[in-house]
Formats: C-alpha cells, structure tokens, sequence
C-alpha cells in the first residue's frame, strides 16, 4: 500500500495548480454556447468530451455524471488544464447611435486563456455499500470579446468565466447499478455584454445535479444526469447611457440532461465506443434566455488500447447553433438602448455558433511509477452568422490540453 506523502514532487504540483488557477481566464472555442461540458478535461477531451457512461477520467464523472465515480477504485489525485485560442471578428455595418456605436470591422484582442481542471476520488470500503467521493475544481463556462481598441466599437468589451468547486458522491447500488451526486459552488466573474460604464465583478451560485450509471454485461455501460440551472446575480456591474445609478445583471447557466452509452467489447476489449447526446436548456438561464435558445449537442468517441501502457482517442462533435434570430428589445430585465438592432450587436459577443468538433488524444500510463499522462488537442471549423440586418460575427478555435494522475493504491481501476 502506497503512503500519500508531500514531498518535493506534491509540492510542486500544487504550486502548479495554483499557477493554472491563477491563470484561468475566459473561455470561448470549443464550449457550446458558453458552456465547457467536459471537452477540456483530461482524457475526455481527446474524445471531444465525450463521458456520460463510461468516462475515461474521474474529473468528467465528478462533472456530468457523477454515479460513474464508482468505475473508479483505489485513490486518484489530477492536475490538468487546457489553453483555448479563438479568433472572433466582427463586422457592424451601420451605426447604433444609442449604444455610440459606429460601423467597424475588427477581431477580438482577448488573448487566449488556461482553463483548470484538478481533482481527487477516493473509494471507501468501510461503508455498508461501495461508495466513491470526489473533489473538483474546474472550469465550468467561459466567454470573451473585446474590440476596445476600436473607437468606432465604443468600448465593446464582455468577460465570463465561471469556476466550479465540486464535492462528489457515487454510491454502488447493485453490482451493476450506481447512483450520484454533485454540488456545484459556482465563483463566476464578468463584466459587459452591455455598452457603457461596466466594471468586473464576482458572484456565487450553486447548482445540483444527479446521475444515473448501468452497467449491461461485461462491456457495455449505459448513463444518464440531470443538472440543475446555476442564477449568478452581479450587484451593480454595468451603468447604461443616459442611466445615472448602476444596474445588477443576472447570468445564469442552463439546466440540462445528458445520456450515453459505451461499448468496450470489440478488438478483445482494447476498443472502447462511446456517444452522448445532451440538451442544454438555454430558456432556463438568466440573461441568455433572450440571446440564445435550447441546444442539442451529439459527442461520438473512440479510445483505443495500443498496448497495456498506450492509449490513443479520437472525438466529433456536433452542436447546434444556439443563437436565437427572434430577439427583442430585452435582456432579462434590462431594456437595451436601441431596440432588436442594439440586441444583436450585444448579442454577437457570445456567438458561439460552430456546429463540428474534432478532436484527438493521447494516454500513457506510468510515466512515472503511479503516474499517467493524457494528453489532448481539437479544433473547430470555422463559422459565421448574421445577426438582423447590421451585424456579422464569425469565430474559430483551436485548444489543448493535458493531465497528470497520480493512482495510489491502484487496484485495477480503469
């Protein structure tokens, strides 16, 4: 049995998770809509996030589908993160004179940013029924655009980015039944969409979700989750034209559900085939049920076993565009200045609308004795969208990412 000691090594990882933490910063590519699911964690991201019901790192449990934390046995300590790059350009063809807005054509400053992923599972044996508890700190959602360098853009600018904490329980119902939970405490920071006098402010929500894990035969996993809506409420964050006292804005995040099912049989087992299908109900979350509507998002993935050290993943993923074309003259409780013109153009600051994903991973196990790597990168092809009559926005992303695993006391975990 393995001690876990702080040495100069743990050290040094956790200095590392610090410097990732720190570094966090908006998130905008590979998400759908502004949401990250589990395409940056560490092996499901070579399989574009694919990780409902068998996934290859606990991190995506503890983050979808928390009942699948019981496929993992012993002690497991990640550190990871991913690096997004985004090119996002905006075209404004006609003046919006109450947001002092002029015609302009411009690609986002916002450089790129590292998003964290860092956790630790552990199985207790000691209970009247196999239980797994799990810690997460990730990232959960992230956006963001700044044309400031345009005089014309008026100080356009917006920021999100939305860390989750995250306490995890699996419980091993039957020998082929388990069932999960996760509480999200979510520390969001944002400033924009809206035009005008708007500072960086921070807020705390949390959020629920349940989770569902069937295990049919000796290879075949079916899952299921639900998560609740997450309501961040920023006090005083943006002062409108012609306003005189600040205005709190409401973002939120979407509940949602997701399933899947998992195949590892074929090629004597060194082939695993995974697909999920999630909806993400953007009606349900604070200011984006006026810019954005319910999503559909289809993960495929394929992880194959080279060796008993080697593992290689590929990922597609298809979501669809969840930018809403029937907009009105509202953004929660906010009239924005402007009317449906004013709208869209706050609106193509979060126009994530890339339909295709594709993505390839790398695992190697023992890089060093109880210690394996996975490594991951993806992109996505480029899209554009016409927003009314006067804007058009077009985006295009590229990530990577990696993570090491520390396995105490492995005992044939997956």
């Amino acid at each position: 049995m393995m001690r876990v000691m702080l040495g100069k090594r743990g050290w040094c990882g956790l200095a590392v998770a610090l410097l990732l933490l720190l570094a966090a910063g908006p998130a905008r590519g590979q998400s759908y809509g502004i949401d990250l699911r589990n395409t940056l964690m560490p092996a499901s991201g070579g399989m574009a996030g694919t990780s409902v019901a068998a996934p290859q790192d606990f991190l995506s449990a503890i983050n979808a589908n928390p009942a699948a934390l019981t496929q993992y046995e012993g002690t497991h300590f990640t550190i990871g993160g991913g690096f997004i790059e985004a090119t996002a350009n905006l075209t404004q063809t006609a003046p919006v004179p109450l947001l002092g807005v002029q015609p302009f054509s411009a690609k986002s400053s916002t450089p790129g940013a590292i998003v964290p992923a860092i956790g630790v599972a552990q199985e207790l044996d000691q209970l009247p029924l196999p239980t797994t508890v799990g810690l997460a700190l990730v990232g959960a959602a992230g956006a963001g655009t700044s044309y400031v360098g345009v005089p014309a853009s008026n100080g356009t600018s917006s920021y999100l980015l939305v860390l989750e904490f995250a306490p995890s329980v699996a419980v091993e119902l039957t020998d082929r039944l388990s069932l999960g939970g996760t509480l999200f405490l979510g520390d969001a920071y944002a400033s924009g969409p809206f035009v005008g006098r708007s500072t960086m402010t921070n807020a705390y929500a949390l959020r629920g979700g349940v989770g569902l894990d069937y295990r049919i035969g000796d290879a075949t996993w079916l899952g299921a989750y639900y998560q609740s809506t997450q309501a961040f409420r920023f006090q005083d964050q943006v002062v409108l034209f012609q306003q005189a006292a600040p205005r709190d804005v409401n973002i939120g995040l979407p509940q949602q559900v997701g399933i899947g099912i998992a195949n590892a049989s074929l090629l004597d087992g060194r082939l695993l085939l995974a697909a999920d299908a999630l909806y993400l109900d953007w009606e349900s979350a604070a200011l984006f049920q006026s810019l954005y509507q319910g999503q559909w998002v289809m993960q495929l993935g394929a992880q194959y076993r080279a060796s008993d050290r080697v593992v290689t993943r590929v990922g597609y993923g298809l979501a669809g565009n969840p930018l809403d074309h029937t907009v009105g003259t509202r953004i929660g409780p906010i009239d924005v200045p402007g009317g449906i013109p004013a709208v869209n153009y706050l609106q193509s600051q979060y126009a994530v609308v890339n339909q295709h994903r594709f993505t390839a991973g790398l695992g190697l196990a023992d890089v060093l004795p109880g210690i394996d790597f996975d490594g991951f990168a993806g992109g996505m092809f480029p899209e554009s969208e016409q927003l009314g009559a006067t804007t058009f926005t077009s985006l295009a992303s590229w990530w990577i990412g990696l993570g090491f695993t520390w396995h105490y006391d492995r005992v044939g975990g997956r």
